[in-house]
């Protein structure tokens, strides 16, 4: 009506009469022709989302799991003789080598203790000597009928209580040798020494084995973590197949890192299997060793472990970001007949890099949606664009696109 209304102004129909036809026919076709334009509807394109076959290549499959770090060894140093601290001959944190003197515990007494033990060795050997020489006489007498019979016996009880006495005073040399040298109380072994326990002066040992300090021993280092019921089943499965034996298994590389490290840097090999996997828990107790120069990782450090156990060829991956997840499980959207998205369920494997292995429910041939997720409907149409993943991300390449 706002459009017939236009068409008939008051000054057009006075003006000029013998034009009045021809001015209405064109002002008509304006008019309608502009009523249809604005009555016109143009949907939208379809959104553009990105899309990539899935990437086929080789995967080491790996048992993850989460340790703690153990030192190799840790002691503490103690007093095994009573006396007063005479020295302390480190400081506080220091690094000792083997056999380094760390505390002297006064040694004057037992230094007088075995050169007391010293001489009752030489008094012993001097009336053994006499014991031996008394024997050989009676028993050259005893031959010449000049000696009884109970006097040779008498002799030979003399020479022998003679002999035990001298090997009586060797025990008590060595046992007086060896109080000595606990005096002087060495590092074990190559570690750090904690801080010290007692102080120069202090009375240690006198009936209970007085801790001194403690030491640590940091390069190399144990990693202690336990391996479900269901992987063991699974690895030794996997072993039997290809001919693993269990003195094979100490030569399996173990990865580790840190919490605030990236990726798996520091390297080792499996160290220890228990017999036996604990009830309580249902797991296997496994150890590895590692070299630890510098001393990266500390006992007590919780850290992410990885051992490769299986490689499996021909495996399908995605980016991780490609995978989304709902109450049915995981899935991920593809590009299916003309241009419409659907969603398809799959099964996950491990992570790789930046992408995700599929077990099950995807097609070499599918065009997985991975960039403009959030712009792919399910049962809406998109625009596709290719945007295919390099063959070579992820930690184990020989990747090919498929």
């Amino acid at each position: 009506m706002i459009c017939s209304r236009a068409l008939f102004p008051s000054n057009a129909l006075t003006a000029r009469r013998p034009a009045l036809p021809l001015m209405l026919g064109a002002i008509l076709a304006v008019a309608l022709a502009g009523c249809g334009q604005q009555n016109s509807y143009a949907p939208p394109p379809p959104p553009k989302v990105g899309v990539a076959t899935p990437v086929k290549k080789t995967v080491t499959n790996y048992l993850l799991a989460t340790g703690n770090a153990t030192a190799i060894n840790s002691g503490n140093l103690v007093a095994r003789v009573a006396g007063f601290v005479d020295a302390i001959r480190y400081k506080d944190g220091d690094f000792a080598k083997t056999g380094t003197s760390l505390f002297t515990i006064e040694p004057q007494p037992y230094q007088l203790a075995l050169e007391n033990a010293q001489a009752s060795q030489a008094s012993a050997e001097a009336n053994y000597a006499q014991q031996l020489a008394n024997y050989k006489r009676q028993a050259s007498l005893q031959v010449q009928n000049f000696a009884s019979q109970a006097t040779l016996e008498q002799a030979v009880a003399s020479r022998d209580s003679a002999q035990a006495s001298v090997d009586q005073a060797k025990v008590a040399i060595e046992q007086a040798q060896l109080n000595l040298g606990y005096t002087d109380v060495k590092a074990p072994y190559d570690g750090i020494v904690t801080a010290r326990q007692v102080s120069l002066g202090d009375y240690v040992g006198n009936g209970t084995a007085t801790v001194l300090a403690t030491i640590v021993q940091l390069d190399p280092i144990y990693i202690d973590f336990n391996v479900s019921e269901t992987d063991v089943l699974n690895i030794r499965v996997n072993m039997k197949k290809n001919g693993v034996t269990l003195a094979d298994l100490k030569k399996v590389p173990v990865e580790v890192g840190l919490q605030n490290e990236d990726g798996y840097p520091h390297k080792g090999a499996l160290n220890y299997v228990a017999p036996a996997l604990t009830a309580n828990t249902g797991t296997l107790a496994v150890r590895a060793q590692l070299d630890n120069p510098g001393y990266g990782i500390l006992p007590g450090y919780f850290v992410r472990v990885r051992v490769p156990f299986a490689s499996q060829g021909d495996s399908l991956l995605v980016p991780d970001t490609a995978i989304g997840s709902d109450q049915g499980g995981r899935y991920v959207l593809i590009i299916g007949n003309d241009n419409v998205v659907e969603q398809r369920k799959v099964e996950i494997g491990q992570l790789d890099g930046d992408m995700r292995v599929v077990t099950s429910g995807l097609d070499p041939t599918d065009k997985v949606v991975v960039d403009g997720i959030l712009r792919a409907v399910p049962g809406q149409k998109v625009d596709p664009q290719d945007a295919s993943q390099p063959a070579g991300q992820g930690a184990n390449a020989k990747a090919s696109q498929p």
